[in-house]
């Protein structure tokens, strides 16, 4: 039973909680391991949190950005299909539970229960003690891969798995996801070149499934991104406790995750009739806006003469569906 609303704030109060306990100069050797595996390209079967040193570490580097991020593809997600709710969520390689909070969260008039599945039992027990009394999840250790089997369940997530498997067993969870999932499967993945290139391919494989992209895309034929050229992604703003800026590093109370992503449906969504893929410009009488539309890539110029419109646009942030909803 849900006691507490889950939310940033109360995942960041409940990390304060398991961090105090952990001296800064461990955390910070811990961290720095870890940036030095996540910035390798080497899959391994060796779990990558080790101890609990290793998971309250991970916990304070990438848990409030990983929240955020799937909270980012969750409302994309919730804007194409407003009426839908999920009764059950999978969280598949969850860890500690980020896309968990993030899905409680997105539904937290009614939010699911989640099974959090991950091959690191420290992950796993912190994931408990962080979300106790506020989620309602069951946490299961399962080695995520080729071999990995799903309950039926309404929503699956699979958020920054997909760098630390091969190609193969990609493609193959990816496809085991789809195939659990009654609703919807919304995959995470870093805002990088290769982070991109990952989104891509598991949004094929989610398309042959099936299931029709209702985020962030406007459709579901081929991006018009020409490989190599660029990739899609989007940014969302992390608020940093001062026992967070000690771990990582820095002075600024915010930082910026960049994440790409792909929600996909076997249920009737409405996508965004096109997506700000950058940031808008806005200039002296106008606001230029770089779009993800059906028929391809386009550059938007609303100007003063635009009326309402214009004030949207200058609103507008990179992510958001163009026109607005009221507009479409």
């Amino acid at each position: 039973m849900n006691v507490s609303v889950a939310s940033a704030e109360s995942l960041r109060t409940a990390l304060a909680g398991v961090l105090g306990g952990l001296p800064p100069s461990q955390a910070a050797k811990s961290v720095e391991r870890l940036i030095a595996h996540y910035r390798g390209t080497t899959p391994t079967d060796a779990p990558v949190l080790r101890d609990r040193a290793d998971v309250v570490a991970y916990a304070a580097y990438r848990m409030p950005a990983t929240f955020e991020a799937a909270r980012g593809a969750l409302d994309a997600l919730r804007d194409a299909a407003p009426e839908w709710v999920p009764g059950t969520h999978t969280d598949i390689g969850g860890g500690t539970g980020a896309a968990s909070w993030a899905v409680a969260d997105a539904w937290d008039g009614r939010p699911p229960r989640s099974t959090v599945l991950d091959w690191a039992e420290p992950a796993l027990a912190l994931g408990r003690e962080l979300a106790g009394g506020v989620l309602d999840a069951e946490w299961r250790r399962e080695r995520i891969g080729t071999a990995l089997r799903l309950d039926e369940t309404d929503l699956v997530t699979v958020s920054y798995v997909l760098k630390e498997l091969t190609e193969g067993d990609r493609a193959a969870l990816v496809a085991e996801a789809a195939r659990a999932a009654t609703g919807a499967v919304v995959i995470v993945e870093p805002g990088t070149p290769d982070g991109y290139e990952r989104i891509i391919a598991a949004r094929s494989v989610l398309i042959d499934a099936g299931l029709t992209v209702a985020a962030p895309c406007p459709h579901s034929g081929a991006c018009p991104i020409e490989p190599g050229t660029d990739w899609c992604h989007f940014s969302a703003r992390v608020s940093r406790s001062s026992l967070h800026r000690q771990v990582k590093g820095g002075s600024l109370p915010y930082e910026d995750e960049k994440y790409a992503y792909v929600a996909a449906t076997r249920f009737p969504a409405t996508p965004a009739p096109a997506r700000v893929i950058r940031r808008p410009q806005t200039r002296k009488g106008l606001v230029l806006l770089d779009l993800c539309a059906p028929g391809g890539l386009e550059r938007a110029t609303v100007t003063k003469r635009h009326g309402p419109l214009y004030k949207q646009a200058r609103d507008a942030e990179w992510g958001d569906p163009w026109p607005p909803a009221e507009e479409a």
